[in-house]
């Protein structure tokens, strides 16, 4: 099972080692502009090879993505001084429409999975771009709040002290500021938070959810505070991704592709419970939110809107 990766920056080297590591597919193709670059993680990762899973991992050429089941979309480029978030974009619009494109001439049956943020806009322009060469919406999906929802099941779970496998909880919407934590849906071992909570004599209050709410939501500034960026959360929610794609495990993850209403806002691209298997998205599952947490989503649906309105 061939994978490629496109952009060897931090997230797509990271999610390559990161598929190595858990012995993830047969063979892995870095490609990036800077081609030293993608040589050299290519190269690094697979002397780590003999340590851990017999995986070939190299660098090439878009040409060299042929028979690939699934490409991860890394590439990018970072924001300068002085410029707003929609000239990013602008910028990023521009590279993905040079690469999608390649991607597809090479791999056109390949599932594209995007990381580059803001993952939801990105995402939303790629799916335009593949449907330019006639690829469903289905087979293009971001990783959306697929970490955040990592975050926030993860803080439940040490402040539950229970396996973090043991609790389902989603943070829908963007992946960003506006996206929604929604406790209404948490459950422990198939019991409500509240009931967990009583036979186990924990509290979860509005303190406990204002922190925990907080620790999520703001993740990535206090990561990229202290070391620049983030990239291993990202990397390994990449590389179950790739999984599940691969071994058509029939998941629910909260990836983000485009939905032709949410809440009545049409076409849009933002986190929900997806249904992922071999050959993308299969069903969506609106989930039964309540009403504040409705009203939060629909904010959320209407920035992203917005952002790509602005954007064509």
């Amino acid at each position: 099972m061939k994978i490629g990766i496109v952009g060897a920056g931090f997230v797509g080297s990271t999610a390559a080692y990161a598929l190595v590591m858990q012995g993830i597919g047969r063979e892995i193709v870095l490609v990036d502009v800077n081609n030293q670059r993608s040589s050299a993680e290519a190269d690094d990762i697979f002397h780590a090879v003999p340590f851990s899973n017999p995986i070939d991992v190299r660098s090439g050429g878009y040409d060299d993505l042929r028979g690939c089941r699934v490409v991860v979309l890394a590439a990018g480029t970072n924001q300068k001084p002085g410029e707003t978030r929609l000239q990013l974009l602008a910028r990023n619009a521009a590279i993905f429409h040079e690469i999608v494109p390649k991607t597809l001439a090479a791999a056109p049956d390949a599932v594209l999975i995007v990381a580059t943020n803001p993952v939801d806009v990105m995402t939303h322009l790629t799916a335009r771009y593949a449907a330019e060469r006639g690829v469903p919406s289905q087979r293009v999906f971001g990783s959306g709040t697929t970490l955040d929802t990592a975050r926030f099941r993860s803080l439940l779970s040490r402040h539950l002290g229970v396996d973090a496998r043991h609790v389902h909880a989603y943070v829908l919407g963007e992946h960003g500021d506006s996206e929604v934590l929604t406790w209404s849906l948490v459950s422990v071992g198939g019991m409500s938070l509240q009931e967990f909570c009583r036979q186990r004599g924990v509290s979860i209050d509005a303190n406990v959810r204002e922190d925990v709410d907080r620790r999520v939501r703001r993740a990535a500034y206090s990561i990229i505070a202290g070391k620049g960026a983030t990239y291993y959360g990202v990397g390994g929610a990449l590389a179950r991704i790739v999984d599940v794609v691969l071994k058509d495990q029939r998941s629910i993850l909260t990836v983000c592709t485009p939905v032709s209403e949410l809440l009545g806002v049409r076409d849009v691209t933002v986190s929900l419970p997806h249904l992922v298997g071999g050959t993308g998205v299969m069903a969506t599952f609106p989930p039964p939110l309540n009403e504040q947490e409705e009203a939060l989503l629909r904010n959320s649906a209407e920035l992203i809107a917005g952002i790509v309105r602005n954007l064509t």
